[in-house]
């Protein structure tokens, strides 16, 4: 079972609430998120309710201020659990959108998608197994995207505004 702990304040500080489970608007429990704590499960944490807006893919442990979860600032208004997937991971991406274009499949991680794909547009994908997290930069960093298995035939369908990726990763027990 998973859990998450949102504090108001930095370090684990002030008042804070405990989610075992899904949440479309965390606002009536807490005004602010400046520390996480994760104590089980996968989390995406969204800046606005009902799962919109930035994201950000939590694992195991402590985050003592936004900054340590790449976050813009200190603004945490739903949440969801993801239990850890233990099968296969492949997804195929596309420079065009409506999975059109050139293409490529993957089955582990890109740190540099450029390096490996030539494009640095991901206008949509095909998730066939597995979650994955996209990142607007190279090396996991930036606004963060998070996928399950489906078909996106726009990089609005995962609420990105700009195809721009630089790097992608599996979701997996230890990120």
């Amino acid at each position: 079972m998973g859990k998450i702990i949102f504090y108001e304040g930095r370090n684990f500080q002030g008042r804070h609430w405990e989610c075992s489970s899904d949440c479309m608007d965390t606002f009536r429990h807490f005004n602010c998120c400046n520390s996480i704590r994760v104590s089980g499960g996968h989390w995406v944490t969204y800046e606005r309710p009902h799962y919109m807006g930035y994201q950000y893919v939590l694992g195991p442990g402590d985050y003592p201020d936004y900054h340590s979860w790449m976050g813009f600032n200190n603004c945490i208004r739903s949440c969801q659990m993801f239990s850890p997937y233990r099968g296969s991971y492949r997804m195929r991406i596309y420079n065009r959108p409506g999975m059109m274009g050139h293409s490529m499949e993957f089955m582990d991680d890109c740190p540099n998608l450029y390096e490996r794909f030539n494009y640095r547009d991901i206008y949509s994908c095909n998730i066939m197994e597995g979650f994955w997290i996209f990142y607007e930069h190279p090396n996991y960093r930036g606004r963060q995207y998070f996928l399950r298995p489906g078909e996106y035939r726009s990089c609005g369908e995962w609420g990105c505004h700009n195809p721009m990726m630089g790097s992608f990763r599996r979701m997996r027990s230890v990120m």
